[in-house]
Parts: structure tokens; sequence; C-alpha cells
């Protein structure tokens, strides 16, 4: 299989690196947390590249590309707990298609498999932004949401920023690759809503017609 062609890194990412070195890709990835659009796929092993150029330290990538995931996700933490039980319930029942016992059986779920959800999410693309808002809704114990991001993340982008640095010229290579497994994850994802909706659509159809034929069946009260 050939990889697809790596995306390309925004100037100001660029800009922001070479400012500011290790710290700028720790920014950089911290602002990929709340914008997943953005490439972190690009920028960690970029960041790895350079510092195999002796432009940064191995070390200090390392160390501030998962502190910007920690600040990142503590982020998106805080405005799910903000947000909180009630709200989210409110907001889903006004949610075409979605129904408050959906998010009754997803806390049920998170309840259950919440840590390694947290854990492995980081290794997910667009997912590893989008699991802390549901631990800030359910108010994961901190310390416990902060190690699991923090092993997760350091695990994550350890791997990419040593893949940067090891093939130096060609770190692009990475970024294809991932960028691969992106669209893949992200097309699975778009299949699984898809085929909630129609399986959501469908029920609703049915329960319709069913009180419809009841209503119809109905005979008028003799006096």
């Amino acid at each position: 299989m050939v990889a697809s062609a790596a995306p390309a890194a925004p100037s100001w990412i660029t800009g922001l690196m070479d400012a500011m070195g290790a710290p700028g890709a720790g920014l950089a990835i911290a602002l990929e947390n709340l914008f997943p659009p953005l490439p972190s796929e690009v920028i960690l092993p970029m960041a790895g590249f350079a510092a195999g150029a002796g432009k940064m330290d191995l070390w200090a990538v390392l160390v501030w590309t998962t502190l910007g995931s920690v600040v990142g996700a503590l982020a998106l933490y805080g405005i799910g707990a903000l947000l909180g039980r009630d709200r989210t319930v409110a907001l889903a029942a006004k949610v075409p298609l979605l129904k408050v016992a959906d998010i009754e059986k997803t806390e049920a779920w998170f309840a259950k498999h919440g840590t390694k959800a947290v854990f492995f999410g980081r290794m997910v693309p667009v997912f590893r932004s989008l699991i802390s808002l549901p631990a800030g809704v359910e108010r994961m114990p901190l310390p416990v949401f902060l190690g699991l991001t923090t092993l997760g993340s350091a695990i994550w982008n350890g791997l990419f920023v040593m893949a940067g640095y090891l093939l130096g010229d060609n770190w692009e290579q990475v970024a294809s690759y991932v960028s691969l497994y992106s669209k893949v994850v992200l097309g699975v994802a778009a299949v699984a809503v898809v085929a909630f909706v129609v399986v959501r659509v469908r029920k609703s159809r049915k329960e319709k017609a069913r009180r419809g034929s009841g209503h119809e069946e109905k005979q008028p009260t003799r006096r």
C-alpha cells in the first residue's frame, strides 16, 4: 500500500517552533488537542527531525510535547466538568434522534471502561481530544485522568518524535502513514454515525406507524 501524501504544516507552526524551539512544539500540540484539524501527524515527526538536526534538544521535545498534550486535554476536561451531566442530558434531549437513554448508556459504559478509554484514546486521532470531554462530565478523579493522559500521550508522542528523529530527511513518511491511519479512523467513525442514524430513523418510523395503526383500530365508545 502506498501512503498518501503528507499534509503540509501550516507556516505559523513552523514559525512557532523556529522561534520558541521545543516549547513551541509543545504549544502547537496543546492547540492540536483543542483544534483536532491541526496536523499532529506533521508536528511530532517534524519536531523529531528538528531535534535530529540539532535545532532542538530531543528530551526537551519529548517533555514539551507531552506537556502540551496534557494541558490541551486538561482544558477539555475542564469544559466537560463545567458542562456537567445535567446540561449534557438537557442538550441531548434537544438533538434529533438522540435520546437521554443514549447518554445513560454512555455513562454506564464510561463507568466501566473509562480508564482504558482515556489511556488508549490518546493513540486514536480526533478521539484523543474528544475523550477528555466525557471524562470531565463524569468527573473522573483528576489524578487518575492526568496520570493516564500523561502516560498515553508520552507513548504516542514519543513514537512519532523518535520516528522523525531517526528518519531524518525522510520524516514526512511518518506523516503520510499517520495521515492514512487518521483517514481510516474517521471513515470508520463516519460509517458508525450513519449506521446509528439509519437505525434510529427506522425505529422512529416503526414507532410512529405502530401508534398510528393503534389509533385507527380504536373503536368509538357506545352510549
